[in-house]
């Protein structure tokens, strides 16, 4: 499939994952999207907000990311973004972006620091992208946290697993630069999934 054929694919993508997302669903279907796994603090934020351009996604100790994202890029001439579940509304001040997830994901979640794999749908219209689907997952933990349930660890193993699993997904693995390759929770998930290493890619960042 050329070029042509992913330009048309695209959008008919993105009409399916707002389909899903409108009824609270999960989207089954083997979609092309690339899945950033990685550790808490190992910097999967950094590398999502530098594919927009913009700072955009909370930040914060602990699981911070506790819905999937959902993040759809597409080229445009101006600089937008929308939510599936508030339609009809432009986000031009990226800072409000960051409080309407942070308060989506608490809607549905709770204050308690609990994770959901209801996804929230967030597209992002700018000259600056390129026409891509990201999937932001909570971070891997080991350790509960307050009242989150004994096993967290499982829950968002499961939930990446979910994602990763699709052969149509391609796994961004995130690790600190100062850890041990060897040691990363993501690249072991990855191979788990990708033994061959023919959908995984690795990067490293400052965490």
């Amino acid at each position: 499939m050329g070029n042509r054929g992913m330009e048309d694919l695209i959008p008919l993508v993105n009409k399916l994952q707002d389909a899903f997302s409108s009824i609270d669903q999960s989207c089954n279907l083997d979609l092309p999207q690339i899945a950033v796994v990685g550790g808490q603090s190992a910097g999967k934020s950094s590398v999502l907000e530098n594919f927009v351009g913009r700072d955009f996604l909370p930040r914060g100790s602990g699981i911070v990311t506790r819905r999937p994202l959902v993040l759809q890029l597409i080229s445009a001439n101006a600089e937008w973004a929308e939510f599936l579940h508030c339609k009809g509304k432009k986000f031009t001040d990226f800072d409000e972006v960051r409080q309407e997830i942070e308060a989506e994901t608490d809607r549905v979640t709770g204050a308690n620091r609990g994770i959901s794999p209801v996804p929230i749908n967030l597209r992002v219209y700018s000259p600056h992208v390129l026409n891509l689907t990201l999937i932001d997952l909570p971070g891997i933990t080991k350790v509960p946290v307050g009242d989150q349930p004994v096993d967290i660890e499982q829950q968002i193993r499961d939930m990446i697993m979910q994602f990763i699993t699709r052969e149509s997904c391609l796994v961004l693995a995130v690790t600190p630069a100062n850890t041990d390759l060897a040691n990363s929770d993501a690249l072991k998930l990855a191979k788990e999934v990708d033994p061959q290493g023919e959908l995984a890619r690795a990067t490293t960042t400052d965490g």
